[in-house]
């Protein structure tokens, strides 16, 4: 079975740019342990468009749901112990303005060679 990939396009206004690298900063590791994890990457727009890509792999489709109803869901404050956030127990806002997930199956791939 073919591994499977997410991409979260994320709409990020420049003077939130520093603000979102910083939160997948503090999370760094948050999603390694999970099930089925593959890779993991942030990718930061270089020119023309206010995107950010969240790419994700996936061993399948089934390991990524599992994640996004448990451990993403309490990452991001659904889920049980909800966020750490400014006093009073708010969270802070989103520093994207808007989302789009694009899901992939691997049909090839290729590693440097040794």
């Amino acid at each position: 079975m073919p591994s499977i990939v997410k991409i979260n396009v994320l709409t990020v206004p420049a003077e939130q740019r520093e603000v979102l690298e910083q939160r997948f900063a503090s999370r760094a590791g948050a999603v390694e342990g999970s099930d089925g994890f593959e890779w993991f990457e942030l990718l930061r727009p270089v020119e023309g468009t206010d995107q950010y890509l969240v790419y994700t792999r996936w061993r399948s489709e089934e390991d990524f749901q599992a994640w996004m109803n448990g451990s993403m869901k309490a990452a991001h404050g659904g889920g049980a112990g909800g966020a750490e956030g400014a006093e009073g127990g708010e969270r802070p806002r989103p520093a994207a303005s808007g989302s789009t997930l694009w899901s992939f199956e691997v049909v090839q791939q290729a590693s440097p060679k040794s």
